[in-house]
């Protein structure tokens, strides 16, 4: 279809061609020597409603043709279900059409999705789908045999964990025999020293999604610093320009962190690694990904992700 554009940008068919609705486009002025300059199109002409399968929408036009609540979507986020592209300008989160069509051809699409990000709320909720009680299904997740997906605090300032629905139902199926007895030597020990690894466990979730994200070596770098608590920081990165790449590469805090006071300083005890075998752990993992985020620096006299 030819086409003519006008100055003010608006696209119109040649006679005697049907079209759908008239959409505006980009338009660079032609200069002639013989007369006043003509105004043609920069580029094809784009239906309104068909966009480029490397056009990026922003998070909520992304949940809503995924047919997702945002608090549905932020969970398909984090758990890598789906992938965004790359940010906007101003930092924000884009996801490209490719990806959200390769999210929409799932088998199921969209009640499977859906399925794959439902969570429960509390023991209560959780011992529900699991159809034992709540101090059974609280002994279970305090003992580490089921972890958590995320948090929030209630109004008085408790943690309150969330699990996975699907992933309740593969632990009861899988784990048939624990829904039922005497708890095993193993966990009374751990409810007699007080233990509760459900914080541990979140942790581990939430880096480990976090890593697979990105291959960069400072960023992941970045995501490791973020959970050991600042004297650990300190003493395992003692360069304080390397300490501010890392704070400036930083993840935020995950989808539905407490803007209150009161209640974000208990959910930011859930980010730092607490027991020392786990703060070990992720110096370790620290040092590590220092060593080849180092070695880039060296290769390209940059510090920083390249």
């Amino acid at each position: 279809m030819n086409v003519v554009a006008t100055q003010s940008g608006t696209v119109l068919p040649e006679a005697g061609v049907r079209v759908g609705p008239v959409v505006r486009v980009h338009a660079l002025p032609v200069v002639r020597a013989d007369g006043p300059p003509v105004w043609r199109a920069a580029g094809p002409p784009v239906v309104r409603g068909e966009l480029p399968r490397d056009t990026a929408v922003g998070g909520a036009r992304a949940a809503g043709e995924l047919k997702l609540t945002r608090t549905e979507f932020a969970r398909a986020v984090q758990l890598g279900i789906v992938r965004a592209g790359p940010p906007a300008p101003g930092g924000s989160a884009r996801y490209t059409r490719a990806e959200l069509e390769r999210v929409r051809s799932a088998r199921g699409f969209p009640e499977a999705l859906r399925e794959r990000v439902e969570t429960v709320a509390g023991a209560e909720a959780a011992g529900a789908v699991l159809g034992i009680s709540p101090g059974r299904f609280t002994r279970l997740a305090r003992c580490g045999h089921v972890g958590p997906v995320g948090y929030r605090i209630n109004r008085y300032r408790a943690v309150v964990w969330l699990y996975l629905s699907a992933e309740l139902r593969e632990f009861a199926r899988r784990e048939a025999g624990m829904l039922r007895g005497s708890a095993p030597p193993e966990d009374r020990d751990l409810m007699a020293a007080k233990a509760d690894l459900r914080p541990r466990k979140w942790r581990g979730r939430h880096v480990g999604l976090l890593l697979r994200r990105t291959a960069d070596p400072w960023e992941r770098a970045a995501v490791l610093a973020s959970v050991l608590p600042e004297g650990e920081l300190r003493e395992a990165v003692p360069d304080p320009a390397e300490r501010i790449v890392l704070a400036a590469l930083a993840p935020p805090p995950p989808y539905g962190h407490p803007k209150v006071p009161a209640a974000a300083a208990v959910a930011l005890r859930l980010l730092r690694a607490q027991p020392p075998d786990e703060i070990h752990w992720y110096r370790t993992s620290l040092d590590f990904a220092l060593t080849g985020a180092r070695a880039q620096s060296k290769s390209t006299g940059e510090r920083g992700p390249t």
